[in-house]
């Protein structure tokens, strides 16, 4: 059976869902999107991932275009259609088509495209061995707002994440125009310094990520505190732990960078019990009632 997408309100193969090539999310990335993962059916956190994208639509002026979409519904039934359970759900909003100028005013009606599809998560071998990551030569920009948006022009994030892959590492870690660290390309940074879990504050240019924002919740129950500071990589090299986040690897340790180790190497303790921490929170909020 061939899979099936939602575009703009309607369930269609995939060989069957064209988009117009004036489209502005492909002419000028004039667009964002939301990468959720789905356990037993239900996608965790769906609201949290809907706040954020609607809080970055306002911000494009796209509010209005879209008030008439479902999208919790349209996610749900993307998912019920292709009979999935656990899954990845890609939901991406644009402008719409409109003219070849950069002027998404002159754009009709949005875009609205979801895509769900099967997901295996890494081994646990992989998350024993923990990631290790690359310092990147490409630069967040803390003054700019496009750093708080998950938009379809991802193309920083794609080069670093390239970099990393031709370092032969599994993520790339970059800095600020201040020589700040601040995300990886796909994924929030912690690390834990005298039992202490520090990130960068959102000012420092990075994404307000949903697994990021779940781990802050969860670090008062560890018997210690979270702090939101300015970091700078000499930190990371001295830090006891350090671990990334994002919606599909949900917590990953992270044991190496540019060829050191951080901390012992391996994933630290505070670490492992956030990462069970979480698994009991996914399984606690995503359970049939």
């Amino acid at each position: 059976m061939e899979e099936l997408v939602y575009l703009n309100g309607k369930l269609l193969p995939v060989s069957r869902a064209w988009l117009s090539p004036f489209d502005h999310g492909f002419l000028y990335g004039y667009g964002l999107f939301e990468t959720m993962r789905v356990y037993s059916g239900r996608v965790f956190r769906l609201a949290q991932h809907l706040d954020r994208l609607k809080r970055s639509v306002a911000f494009m002026g796209l509010t209005e275009k879209l008030a008439h979409y479902d999208l919790a519904r349209a996610v749900s039934d993307t998912l019920q259609a292709n009979h999935l359970s656990d899954a990845r759900v890609r939901l991406t909003v644009s402008a719409g088509p409109g003219e070849i100028v950069p002027d998404p005013d002159r754009c009709g009606e949005p875009t609205v495209f979801i895509i769900a599809r099967p997901y295996t998560p890494l081994s646990a071998k992989v998350y024993e061995r923990g990631f290790q990551a690359c310092l990147s030569s490409f630069r967040r920009d803390s003054l700019s707002p496009l750093s708080r948006l998950k938009s379809c022009s991802y193309l920083l994030s794609v080069l670093a994440r390239r970099e990393a892959k031709l370092a032969g590492t599994d993520e790339a870690l970059l800095l600020n125009e201040k020589g700040e660290l601040t995300e990886g390309s796909i994924s929030n940074l912690f690390i834990v310094s005298g039992g202490v879990v520090l990130t960068s504050p959102l000012e420092s240019g990075i994404l307000p990520g949903i697994t990021r924002e779940t781990v802050l919740e969860l670090v008062p129950s560890m018997a210690t505190k979270a702090v939101e500071k300015r970091l700078v990589p000499g930190e990371l090299f001295q830090a006891d732990e350090a671990f990334i986040t994002n919606s599909l690897l949900e917590i990953m340790p992270l044991t190496m960078v540019d060829s050191k180790p951080v901390g012992s190497g391996h994933p630290g303790p505070l670490t492992r019990k956030l990462m069970s921490a979480y698994k009991d929170l996914v399984r606690t909020e995503t359970k049939s009632s």
